[in-house]
């Protein structure tokens, strides 16, 4: 493991860094790898990690997809290896929180997306600009972002590659908060430990019910929650008792 992706863990929370400041945290392939296993190991920690932090070092979330490294002929394993990296992290069984500053855009903004929950800063700007260079999604925009904020918001944004603030994100459902740069990290953990302190059985299974639920109908998406919701947790008559 290299150190373009660094992990730190706080009482159940693990706070997962892009970590390469100097290139506003552009997201190289190399960098694709480390991401992905850091996420291969936290899926499988259910019992250990209970949510997930995902921010980037520096002024940035990230700046996207790292064409210096396109250029230079790096590249990923596999043809979609971003792609389904972004799917592992959807359906990682912990909730994933984006913590974003600066720029993200284009793939990091697929990136965020593919994350539960998103907190801006007055700093962020939010921006797809596959327009910009020729280019067309491949990790999941033209899906997850008009599933994040209506259609006609996503095609504005993808037709035109305009800029959107923390505030404004907030205000079109991108985000769920907008807060001060300095308090960003700060809220980003407050937000966590909030979701740490509740039960980690619970917190998987409406992870897993409300991702599979949104890809149904009403009447089936019901149907399957009554059929899969796994029950209560063991600590149930415990958290009941000491309420």
């Amino acid at each position: 493991m290299g150190d373009l992706v660094l992990r730190t863990d706080d009482d159940g929370i693990a706070i997962l860094t892009l970590n390469r400041p100097d290139a506003l945290n552009a997201l190289s392939p190399n960098l694709f790898i480390e991401l992905r296993a850091h996420f291969e190991t936290i899926s499988a920690q259910s019992e250990e990690t209970g949510c997930v932090i995902l921010r980037g070092a520096g002024r940035s979330f990230s700046a996207g997809n790292d064409l210096k490294a396109i250029q230079a002929g790096e590249t990923a394993p596999s043809r979609h290896f971003q792609a389904e990296t972004l799917e592992l992290i959807e359906n990682l069984p912990q909730p994933v929180i984006a913590s974003v500053q600066g720029h993200c855009y284009t793939g990091s903004l697929e990136l965020a997306i593919a994350c539960d929950l998103l907190i801006a800063s007055d700093s962020a700007k939010f921006a797809d600009t596959h327009g910009k260079w020729g280019m067309t999604p491949l990790w999941g925009m033209s899906q997850r972002l008009p599933r994040r904020i209506g259609p006609i918001r996503a095609k504005e944004m993808m037709y035109t590659g305009r800029v959107v603030t923390g505030k404004q994100a907030v205000d079109i459902g991108l985000a769920n908060e907008c807060v001060a740069d300095n308090a960003l990290i700060d809220r980003t953990i407050e937000i966590a430990r909030q979701i740490v302190g509740n039960s980690w059985h619970t917190l998987r299974a409406d992870k897993m019910l409300v991702n599979k639920g949104m890809n149904l109908p009403l009447g089936e998406g019901l149907v399957y929650e009554r059929d899969n919701s796994p029950g209560a947790d063991n600590s149930m008559q415990e958290r009941i008792k000491d309420f």
